[in-house]
């Protein structure tokens, strides 16, 4: 599973990379998950710290249950994948 996941982690860039070259309509559509994905993901961390403040719980520990939101996994592991597109990209431009 791990390599899997390190696996998707290159392909998935380097063909996000080939679509947004054949069609800027790719460029975009990937630009605008990438907003949503970032207010997603902040959103549910900061309800998540926040609601952990306002109950006074332990932080170290409660905050983990981030980790079991699916939409909170789904939208992290877009931002991750994008960040290495967009570098694939300013590496390209600087040959």
């Amino acid at each position: 599973m791990k390599v899997l996941l390190v696996i998707a982690s290159i392909t998935f860039p380097i063909i996000m990379f080939y679509l947004q070259n054949k069609n800027i309509k790719f460029r975009i559509t990937f630009n605008i998950t990438a907003v949503i994905s970032a207010i997603v993901f902040g959103s549910i961390a900061s309800t998540s710290i926040f609601q952990i403040l306002i109950d006074n719980t332990v932080f170290m520990t409660a905050i983990h249950a981030i980790f079991l939101n699916l939409f909170f996994l789904i939208t992290g592991a877009y931002l991750g994948v994008f960040i290495v597109y967009r570098l694939l990209i300013l590496t390209m431009a600087e040959r």
